[in-house]
């Protein structure tokens, strides 16, 4: 389980982050959001030890990063795929890790099976793709057989292929009870990925809670026979709603109360259900226009 509790950095009179608090659960992957400057990868820096907060506290399987006794059994990290040296094999890399971890080799052969890289062990990570640097991020993160993953950015420089594989592998770590906060600006693999978001934007955290839940806001798609009639009489009824370019309508309004205001109009519906693809991009921008970016983060 992963606690913050009134997280605060400060970097002079810059407040990078103020007053952040949330909770990720075992079991559970969390979507952790937000636009460059929000102070995102501050709140991850603070989580893993690597900066010191200002005030405020964040635990891990109720201790700080820091007084874990050998936080890589417990956690698993990956903040910077890049950051690993490129004149190591990719066996190496993990070899050295698993040293220091104090886990047997067979594990490192293991994690590199798990994602796709024993065939590529031998070669320099300076000759990997990025795709491939993150895969072996990842490995090292479960090299330690963790209970809890912070991922910073996991599918960056994946194809579509290693992104379904990705998510795969941490929909099944958390199915087995371990914990996920992923930090990603793929607004559609969080989408299908997570079940709990945090939003920060100006250092706050502005939207905390379920998948489901903040999407629920995000409006309603309704289709009918008569486009135009539709359009009419939902304008009509004082709704929102928005044209698309598929002849549909994304209505700022719950289904039920879509329905009955066609229903009363008596148009004829072909769809209605929950906006969803792009729900939570519009959420995201909806969440974080508004709000002041500190000058650090």
């Amino acid at each position: 389980m992963i606690t913050v509790e009134n997280l605060t950095k400060r970097y002079g009179s810059s407040t990078a982050v103020k007053d952040v608090s949330f909770t990720v659960e075992p079991g559970s992957i969390t979507g952790f959001l937000g636009p460059n400057g929000a102070g995102k990868s501050t709140t991850l820096r603070m989580l893993t030890g690597l900066t010191p907060p200002t005030s405020g506290t964040a635990t891990i399987t109720g201790k700080r990063y820091a007084d874990l006794p050998n936080p890589g059994r417990v956690v698993g990290v990956m903040l910077d795929a890049a950051a690993q040296h490129p004149g190591r094999t990719g066996r190496e890399t993990l070899q050295l890790s698993a040293s220091l971890l104090g886990v047997p080799k067979s594990r490192v052969e293991e994690m590199l099976e798990a994602v796709g890289l024993s065939s590529a062990a031998k070669r320099r990570v300076g000759q990997y793709s990025l795709g491939m640097r993150q895969r072996l991020g990842i490995a090292g993160a479960l090299l330690g057989d963790p209970a809890v993953l912070i991922l910073d950015e996991p599918a960056n420089g994946m194809d579509p292929e290693g992104i379904r594989w990705m998510r795969g592998l941490l929909q099944d770590f958390a199915g087995r009870g371990g914990t996920v906060i992923l930090s990603s600006h793929l607004l559609g693999e969080v989408q299908a990925t997570v079940d709990r978001l945090v939003v920060i934007g100006g250092g706050r955290i502005v939207a905390n809670g379920s998948l489901e839940e903040l999407l629920a806001g995000s409006g309603t798609l309704v289709r009918g026979l008569d486009p135009i009639g539709l359009n009419q009489a939902l304008t009509a009824a004082g709704l929102s709603l928005e044209p698309l370019t598929d002849g549909a309508l994304r209505v700022d309004a719950g289904a039920e109360q879509v329905g009955r205001a066609a229903a009363a109009a008596g148009q004829i519906l072909i769809e209605l259900r929950q906006s969803d693809g792009a729900g939570l991009e519009e959420l995201f921008f909806q969440l974080t226009a508004t709000t002041d970016l500190p000058a650090a983060a």
